[in-house]
């Protein structure tokens, strides 16, 4: 399934005023964004481009003088504290981690002219914040699409947090398991959605999968969504969707991947019940298997229904180099399907 440009619907929050200073060159890897995320051991002296350095404290963070309500800048445990009018525009943020065990969290920052015309977005992943501690990160603003000089604005977006030894991994260092499971971005299509969980072999050994992923659905605060009926096959939703066919023993070698389709409708039907919507699911890629937690943000409507397909190879990827725990591997890419039809 290839990468697409579908940004589910979310609920935008805080706003933060910055200077945009000289001219940026653009960072052609990152959406005209550069960002720098600070070490997370306190001892650390790596220092923000916001000028205040890292830390990892088990306090709550100060709040800096900033123009506004700061009661407006929070989202999901995630609050803007500070910004920069040097050469480069930026935003100093704090991830305080209020629940029982270490998470991993998934931050969207979109910015703004003074206008209020959206520039561009970028998401930043702050790794396993141990329960109760507060890190600091830094989102710089550079390279932004031509605005009138002056002040420009950014804000939270939206905030995802998985339990850490969940969190699924598309890239760097291979997980102890041997495998990364992931998901993309998806397609749309007049209602219809279509996202595709991915699985790479990292590891050092031929792994074998035969059947469908096994998938527990979750709200917001991380809570199983029951009333949601998983059935095989995308042709239980709609048709060309690719997420069809009997399952096939798979036999992975190191490097290979294999990918597998969600497929659901968001509309609402009079009578039907609230909406559901379900931003998590954890995945089991077979039985037995450690869970990853992905967020798909499923906006399930009142179909009360969820088609996945089985696990298929991806044949558009060579194998990655060097494999192993403990490896690395490059930028994944995506296997195509056929579009999505409604």
């Amino acid at each position: 399934m290839r990468r697409a440009s579908f940004t589910p619907p979310v609920v935008l929050a805080g706003v933060l005023l910055l200077t945009a200073c000289g001219s940026q060159t653009a960072d052609s890897q990152n959406d005209g964004l550069t960002q720098r995320q600070r070490s997370d051991s306190p001892n650390s002296p790596d220092r923000s481009s916001c000028g205040a350095q890292a830390s990892d404290t088990p306090t709550a963070p100060s709040t800096s003088a900033l123009p506004g309500n700061p009661a407006g800048l929070e989202k999901g445990g995630v609050k803007i504290t500070g910004s920069s009018d040097g050469a480069r525009a930026c935003a100093e943020f704090d991830v305080t981690n209020h629940g029982t065990e270490p998470f991993t969290y998934m931050i969207t920052f979109e910015f703004l002219s003074d206008s209020g015309e959206a520039l561009t977005n970028t998401k930043q992943t702050v790794p396993s914040v141990k329960p109760g501690r507060t890190v600091k990160r830094t989102v710089v603003m550079s390279g932004l699409p031509s605005h009138p000089r002056g002040a420009a604005r950014v804000r939270i977006a939206e905030v995802r947090s998985v339990p850490a030894g969940e969190a699924p991994s598309d890239k760097g260092t291979c997980p102890p398991s041997g495998v990364r499971v992931y998901a993309d971005d998806g397609d749309a299509a007049m209602g219809l959605r279509v996202v595709s969980l991915h699985l790479e072999n990292c590891g050092a050994r031929t792994h074998r999968l035969n059947g469908y992923p096994q998938l527990q659905l979750l709200d917001e605060r991380h809570k199983p969504v029951d009333s949601v009926k998983i059935l095989h096959g995308g042709s239980a939703i709609a048709t060309g969707t690719g997420a069809d066919g009997a399952p096939q023993q798979l036999d992975l070698k190191p490097g290979e991947r294999a990918y597998a389709g969600l497929v659901w409708r968001n509309t609402v039907g009079g009578g039907a019940g609230d909406p559901v919507n379900a931003p998590y699911v954890r995945v089991w890629e077979k039985p037995g298997a450690a869970p990853v937690m992905v967020s798909p943000e499923l906006d399930l409507g009142t179909t009360g229904k969820l088609g996945v397909g089985p696990w298929k190879k991806d044949e558009t990827n060579g194998p990655v180099t060097g494999g192993g725990p403990g490896a690395q591997s490059p930028e994944p890419s995506f296997p195509p399907t056929a579009p999505a039809r409604p």
